[in-house]
């Protein structure tokens, strides 16, 4: 007997950009669905919530899907805590590979990707599980004593839109067509923001609404079901390299970098602003800014060209991007967010010169020829 449960914590519902919660909300309503209403939806600090649940039904253990961010590792420890006696069991983890297993020879974690990648590759992982909506008696919510329900959230106050739809039916769904309809194509087509040539998987894989394993298997041996494993790595590189270093969340991964010298005043303020906006005068990084206001998404591609504009040109702090992303982004993922802008401004894992700049517009020449993005 099993009782399904979701605590809203309020600090995150609170830092949260408004899309992320739009798809939180949306994809507990699914997850509801499918057990037939019994989920349990509560509000409050899980490190008083869960353990005031976990006596209301007599559990013998406590499982949670392991967390690897500075954030969830602090969370769960006090949760791990306040249980007591009561088992807390930390399984799994939403990577290929859970973060702290692929390691040099001499254990030591990397810090290029490459090398990390062929490691990665050599470890393997597990198929996935096999557990679905029968897997477990599931208890009535109606039925424990205290269980301070609240109803799942219609959405974010600001009533904040997202361009797809949210949860497990929908990201199995949206494999499905991707399997049948893009990854041939992938590897030669995902750099082109004008082409609808990527799986848009990113939101469905930060909340755990479908499992990269679930996807792997999937995935054959074609060219372009490999290019799309490839990214599927940088996803648990960037994760690893979050649960090695936790500082390099809004730090420098590289701290000798600490001393290139930014823009932050009054005029470095309308900059940023103007960027935010997509006014720069530059069509492709203006048209991302676009995409990113309106849908909550923006093309990887774009992402790398309007990070290093907002870093190379315009000489702001990676921060106020990585920042600004968080807000927006139905995706937001803190290890791929912080770490990618960190790859954009040179100061991060990346093995090449920090000196690298992408110019928008042979960019835009090259990947968006037609101009139609």
């Amino acid at each position: 007997d099993v009782l399904a449960c979701y605590v809203l914590d309020p600090r995150l519902e609170k830092s949260a950009g408004p899309r992320r919660l739009r798809y939180l909300y949306d994809a507990l309503r699914d997850l509801q669905e499918s057990l037939d209403g019994k989920l349990l939806v509560t509000r409050g600090a899980p490190h008083s919530r869960i353990p005031q649940l976990a006596k209301a039904v007599g559990a013998t253990a406590v499982h949670v899907s392991d967390d690897f961010t500075p954030f969830g590792r602090a969370r769960d420890e006090k949760v791990r805590d306040a249980l007591g006696d009561i088992e807390f069991v930390a399984t799994g983890s939403p990577y290929l590979v859970s973060p702290g297993r692929v390691t040099k020879g001499d254990g030591d974690p990397y810090k290029v990707f490459t090398p990390f990648f062929t490691a990665w590759q050599k470890h393997g992982w597990r198929a996935p599980a096999e557990s679905g909506a029968k897997s477990a008696t599931w208890i009535d919510p109606g039925d424990v004593k205290g269980a301070k329900t609240v109803k799942i959230p219609t959405g974010p106050e600001n009533g904040a839109e997202i361009d797809l739809p949210a949860g497990e039916t929908a990201a199995r769904k949206q494999w499905k067509e991707f399997l049948s309809d893009g990854v041939s194509g992938y590897a030669d087509d995902r750099n082109r923001p004008d082409l609808a040539a990527t799986s848009r998987m990113s939101a469905h894989l930060k909340f755990g609404t479908i499992h990269p394993r679930t996807m792997a298997a999937d995935l054959g041996r074609g060219k372009g079901a490999q290019a799309y494993l490839r990214e599927l790595a940088f996803r648990d590189f960037y994760a690893s390299v979050v649960w090695e270093w936790p500082r390099s969340v809004w730090w420098n991964f590289n701290s000798a970098f600490d001393a290139i010298e930014v823009d932050e005043g009054k005029e470095a303020k309308a900059a940023f602003e103007a960027w935010k906006a997509g006014r720069t005068g530059f069509p492709i990084v203006d048209a991302g800014m676009r995409q990113l206001a309106e849908s909550g998404f923006m093309h990887n591609r774009v992402r790398m060209i309007v990070a290093s504009f907002l870093v190379k040109d315009l000489h702001l702090p990676w921060q106020w991007g990585a920042r600004w992303f968080l807000e927006q982004l139905v995706d937001g993922d803190m290890a791929n967010n912080q770490h990618g802008w960190q790859w954009a401004a040179g100061c991060g894992t990346d093995a090449a010169p920090y000196f690298r700049v992408f110019n928008p517009t042979t960019q835009g020449t090259k990947f968006d020829p037609d101009g139609a993005y």
